[in-house]
């Protein structure tokens, strides 16, 4: 890691990070340890958005959409380096990141939803992830607490989790060991930009800071940032996501690896905490929680872990997925316009893909363009006379 550099009292900074949430305190780590001039500005408090409410699994199969080839292979390069991206960032930072290598079991209480399943471990072989097929007895014996009602499993071993409010102390505390500056409480009020070149943002506070380059993860926020050049907007927009921190009391023990259900998951966190998640809406920026999205998310669980019901409820939060038409993450630079990249979209793979956002971002400050799946030139109509050739 390079030396660490004192950029407190400036306002130039090699590279300007609009976003405290995860995506964007993975590019400042990274771009910081690159040896870069790093400011990253935040309106809140780091982590306080989406990421706060994020459950943190890193399941690259079980979560995609087999429709969804090019995320799919990035979820799993990120699964793979998730070890050492761990081990790496809490040297860094001397915090823990709560990665638990423990797996999960993938369950079914019908017939659909057991053939689901075939389709999932089908999936996860021709991607080189085996994912074992089990009968509810033998399910039962890894995990006691699910219900005699489960009709089928996958046991995948290669599902992680991580606790991303714990990542993202040490994320902020990794960035400031290598140089960064991170600047809280001061909200991005729009784009500094002139004859297709973004050099940097302005303040709600009124102050401007410069940069060469511009990196925005904004989130769900992305596509409403005032001054952005229509060359270089990105269709993003909020989903939101209601779920459950519950806590036992006794301790560590209903669950050792994560369940995942149709329509939901339980996390746990190791120390009695677990995480009960999580609808999908389109409700615009609404962030409310309702009676009915708890009782969605307590119905699912209770019917195939019974002893949910016997949980304390810690917190009940809702946040805002930033998706794009494809679900596909937006990383690298837009096409027409300078000093300006893009780290948005992440939906639900915002914790899974911290090691490669950080990394592809870095890859576009020196100058390569971005793989074409998660280019922001995807969004961009073609010419009506042109021919575009597949």
């Amino acid at each position: 890691m390079p030396a660490k550099r004192d950029h407190t009292s400036t306002d130039t900074f090699d590279v300007l990070v609009a976003g405290g949430g995860v995506a964007g305190l993975s590019c400042a780590y990274a771009a910081a340890c690159s040896g870069r001039s790093v400011c990253l500005v935040d309106r809140g408090e780091l982590g306080r958005a989406t990421t706060h409410v994020a459950a943190g699994m890193l399941a690259p199969v079980t979560e995609a959409d087999p429709g969804e080839r090019a995320l799919l292979e990035l979820g799993l390069v990120a699964a793979r380096r998730w070890p050492d991206f761990a081990q790496e960032v809490e040297r860094a930072s001397g915090q823990d990141v709560g990665l638990r290598s423990t797996g999960a079991l993938v369950v079914a209480r019908d017939r659909d939803e057991a053939e689901a399943l075939e389709r999932v471990r089908a999936l996860g072989a021709g991607l080189g992830v085996e994912m074992e097929r089990l009968l509810p007895s033998r399910a039962r014996r890894l995990e006691p607490a699910l219900a005699p009602t489960v009709r089928l499993a996958l046991h995948a071993p290669e599902d992680h989790s991580t606790d991303p409010r714990l990542l993202v102390g040490a994320l902020a505390e990794g960035a400031r060991r290598a140089g960064a500056v991170l600047r809280t409480g001061e909200e991005v009020a729009g784009v500094v930009a002139d004859a297709g070149r973004v050099s940097g943002v302005h303040l709600s506070s009124g102050a401007v800071l410069h940069a060469i380059d511009t990196v925005l993860a904004t989130g769900a926020w992305s596509a409403t940032l005032p001054g952005l050049p229509d060359a270089a907007r990105v269709p993003v927009r909020p989903v939101k996501g209601q779920l459950l921190r519950l806590r036992d009391r006794e301790g560590p023990g209903l669950l050792e690896r994560t369940v995942r259900f149709a329509g939901g998951y339980l996390v746990p966190r190791g120390d009695g905490r677990y995480v009960l998640g999580a609808t999908q809406e389109d409700r615009g920026f609404d962030t409310q929680v309702t009676a009915g999205g708890v009782y969605e998310l307590l119905r699912d669980a209770v019917e195939l872990v019974p002893g949910v019901l016997e949980l304390e409820v810690e917190e009940a939060l809702a946040g805002l997925r930033p998706t794009t038409p494809d679900n596909a993450p937006v990383l690298g630079r837009p096409e027409g316009v300078e000093g300006l990249v893009w780290a948005t979209g992440h939906h639900r793979n915002g914790i899974l893909l911290a090691p490669v956002t950080g990394e592809l971002v870095v890859r576009a400050l020196d100058g390569h363009a971005p793989p074409p799946a998660f280019a922001p030139a995807r969004f961009v109509e073609a010419p009506a006379n042109v021919e575009v050739i597949a």
